[in-house]
């Protein structure tokens, strides 16, 4: 009891130790509200997207109200508040300015919408699809790296959203989520060059109808949203001459999680049409062409035994 007497004394002569103290416990308790009743609608609403930015606003929300809890606590307590909090933020700012960044990124991603879940994107070098937004850190399912095209990896990655201020971002889909792409065939030289292109030109315009017809109203709105030029979505075929064969460059417009599976079918739907017409087309390789063979005298000279 004596203990609890000199401790009861030495808050009452130490007010504003007590009253940290008061805030503190205080402070806890709403962080375990927040917790709780995101827990509580994490339950009760089945919808993924609405429970997720159901989640997340009352995240930023309870952040923003401990905030001015801690301003309108303090500022009633303390006489020389601006000073003191002046000094406390300077040395917060210091200590923990890669936390603060964090945060200042989370608010910046969300009020911005520089991305979102579901959006495909690059940052600090790292792609993927990014899976969760909070308040500190963006979680991805990362592509590449040891895998071929854009197939995932298996490996999730955790990045601070102060990235979002340190470098250029990436995004595959935002406004517009179709990407282009393009792949080289080599034609060898004698084929029917009119044909090939036919060929390449009338898959790649059937195969790829859907993506072109859905890209190009989103295109417009992309034109008409930035300062930038109006661009090709139809496939558009470019021929160049080397020393080995023609090469045709297939360009075309593709939805930002269908490049690998699309460039699959056109490759093999190319192939077969071009096997189709008996040697008219024929698909080229590496070759070396002898324009001349020396000629080799040989001399064999008998001896008597």
């Amino acid at each position: 009891m004596a203990e609890i007497e000199r401790i009861k004394d030495w808050l009452t002569t130490n007010p504003l130790v007590w009253s940290i103290i008061k805030f503190l416990m205080i402070f806890i308790l709403v962080l375990v509200g927040i917790h709780i009743l995101r827990r509580y609608l994490k339950k009760k609403i089945s919808d993924t997207a609405v429970r997720y930015k159901t989640q997340k606003g009352i995240e930023i929300v309870g952040y923003v109200l401990l905030v001015i809890f801690a301003i309108l606590y303090f500022s009633g307590a303390i006489k020389d508040f601006t000073i003191i909090i002046g000094l406390f933020t300077a040395g917060i700012a210091f200590t923990l300015q890669e936390l603060i960044l964090s945060i200042a990124g989370s608010l910046y991603i969300f009020m911005v919408k520089v991305y979102k879940p579901g959006d495909r994107i690059e940052i600090n070098g790292i792609k993927g699809d990014v899976i969760d937004v909070d308040s500190i850190y963006t979680t991805m399912m990362e592509i590449g790296q040891w895998v071929s095209s854009d197939n995932y990896s298996g490996r999730i990655v955790k990045l601070s959203n102060a990235f979002v201020f340190k470098g250029p971002i990436y995004n595959y889909s935002q406004d517009f989520p179709f990407i282009w792409d393009e792949f080289n065939l080599p034609i060898r030289y004698g084929s029917d060059v009119d044909l090939a292109k036919s060929i390449i030109i009338e898959i790649a315009t059937e195969l790829l109808s859907e993506y072109t017809a859905n890209s190009k109203t989103q295109w417009n709105d992309v034109v008409n949203k930035y300062y930038i030029e109006d661009a090709q979505v139809d496939p558009t075929l470019a021929i160049s001459l080397t020393d080995n064969w023609i090469q045709f460059n297939l360009r075309y417009i593709v939805d930002f999680k269908k490049r690998r599976h699309t460039k699959h079918l056109l490759n093999d739907k190319i192939r077969l049409a071009i096997e189709n017409t008996n040697g008219k087309v024929i698909l080229a390789s590496a070759t070396i062409e002898l324009i001349k063979i020396p000629e080799i005298d040989i001399n064999v000279h008998k001896t008597d035994a």
